[in-house]
């Protein structure tokens, strides 16, 4: 928007300068002034008007190589927007904009390399609402082509994160290439949203963590140190490495687990786990449930009972789940 407002910016003061120019020399109105400015830089020029005096000529002479030179210029710049879809560009980022201003409760995720490509597709693949910041002209590109709401700057930028909507955010995951970029991020989302959830990667190094934790991240993940960790379990457990890949990626399939938290809409708050029906009417299975005051309890008994803002970790059909998911 800044581009095309200083691109019409000087044909606006031509339009003011020239009929203040003939009014001063050629004693006209303002209206003959500015007919005469028209069809000068336009290089019309009926005849039925002329400069009269040599200052009104000699400023015509400088409104013409002035004038005239912009105007072709400035429909050569539009010409080539057009047939580069620039304009089409520019409308698309206006729609992402207001599509931006109405979000609530969306995540932002901040860098676009690997990690952030595959966090973008879970998040859309579970109809998670989110907006990705990323600096780079030809990432930005990509994300249009993905069809992502993007945002283009500095992630650490207090301007950037408020236009991402960061004060109405659910939470943020930094996944820029460096540790430092990360803990500006985190420090900076920190200080504008004091409650807001925030997942930063971490390279592994020692005492890395523990200062992202310090600057404000509520998880650190360490990339390396999962994968490492999840080659050595491929290893020691197989078995159980393959059921909780099924579990959590096989939806195809039918198979699903699923987090869900317990609302006041429930039918079932205050009640034991057989007293909800959820294994006779949806044949769903309670793996555990988590609470803000106590640990996790795995593998609840039949008398354990659900509570309002209880997290449920279920496993079961996908459509059961998310039929339940419609009655909380």
């Amino acid at each position: 928007m800044r581009k095309y407002i200083l691109f019409i910016a000087p044909l606006l003061v031509l339009l003011v300068i020239g009929p203040a120019g003939y009014m001063f020399l050629e004693d006209t109105c303002f209206l003959d002034g500015l007919y005469l400015t028209i069809i000068t830089i336009s290089t019309v020029g009926y005849g039925d008007i002329a400069p009269i005096t040599s200052g009104g000529r000699l400023f015509t002479v400088l409104l013409i190589f002035s004038g005239v030179g912009y105007v072709m210029y400035m429909f050569s710049q539009i010409t080539e927007a057009m047939v580069e879809g620039g304009l089409q560009r520019f409308v698309e980022r206006r729609k992402m904009h207001k599509k931006m201003t109405r979000l609530h409760d969306h995540y932002i995720v901040c860098g676009f390399g690997r990690i952030g490509q595959e966090i973008c597709s879970i998040l859309r693949e579970n109809n998670r609402p989110f907006v990705v910041i990323e600096n780079e002209d030809e990432v930005i590109r990509e994300i249009d082509d993905l069809g992502y709401i993007e945002l283009q700057g500095d992630a650490s930028d207090d301007d950037i994160l408020l236009a991402a909507g960061i004060k109405n955010a659910r939470g943020l995951v930094a996944v820029v290439s460096t540790d430092a970029d990360n803990l500006y991020i985190t420090l900076t989302a920190r200080g504008i949203n004091p409650g807001l959830f925030i997942l930063t990667r971490s390279s592994g190094t020692p005492g890395v963590a523990k200062k992202l934790e310090r600057a404000g991240a509520t998880k650190v993940i360490s990339p390396y140190s999962i994968g490492a960790r999840r080659m050595a379990q491929l290893i020691v457990r197989p078995t159980v490495v393959d059921f909780l890949d099924l579990a959590m990626q096989a939806r195809e399939l039918g198979l699903c687990m699923e987090e869900l938290l317990i609302t006041e809409h429930a039918s079932f708050v205050d009640k034991t786990l057989m007293q909800s029906g959820l294994r006779s009417k949806y044949d769903i299975i309670v793996v555990a449930i988590k609470r803000p005051d106590i640990p996790m309890i795995f593998n609840p008994g039949p008398d354990t009972e659900i509570h309002l803002d209880d997290i449920l970790i279920v496993l079961g059909d996908n459509q059961q789940i998310s039929a339940l998911e419609k009655t909380l």
